[in-house]
């Protein structure tokens, strides 16, 4: 049995995110997308990150911090999204440890189909 995923659903990894990660899968809705980038963001996948990433905002590559460890997720809101939509905005905060303190960013994200496919655009903008 592998460990919990990082998304916070509390299942095993290979039966949650790494599904996705694998290809055996997709996201049915914005949020499982949101779950599955900051899984892989914590374990490090950029090609998983750069596949779900509009092809308009994707950019070259995805920086990671080797001194940052990514540590659970919040869903603190959402519209849209679901299986029926073409656009959504999910709300999260996604905490951190770097350098032995813990912090979090917090980020209104909005997601369109592209192919069918769910995909990250970008934050949404403040108004």
């Amino acid at each position: 049995m592998s460990a919990r995923c990082p998304c916070g659903l509390g299942q095993p990894y290979d039966e949650c995110c790494g599904v996705f990660h694998r290809g055996d899968g997709t996201a049915g809705t914005a949020e499982t997308l949101m779950r599955s980038r900051f899984s892989a963001f914590a374990v490090g996948n950029e090609a998983y990150l750069l596949q779900t990433w509009h092809p308009r905002t994707r950019p070259a590559s995805v920086p990671f911090d080797p001194g940052l460890t990514w540590t659970s997720l919040e869903i603190v809101g959402k519209s849209g999204g679901g299986p029926f939509h073409q656009e959504g905005t999910v709300e999260f905060r996604a905490h951190y440890r770097a350098a032995g303190r813990g912090d979090s960013m917090h980020e209104n994200s909005r997601f369109e189909r592209v192919g069918g496919d769910w995909v990250y655009v970008s934050p949404e903008a403040s108004s």
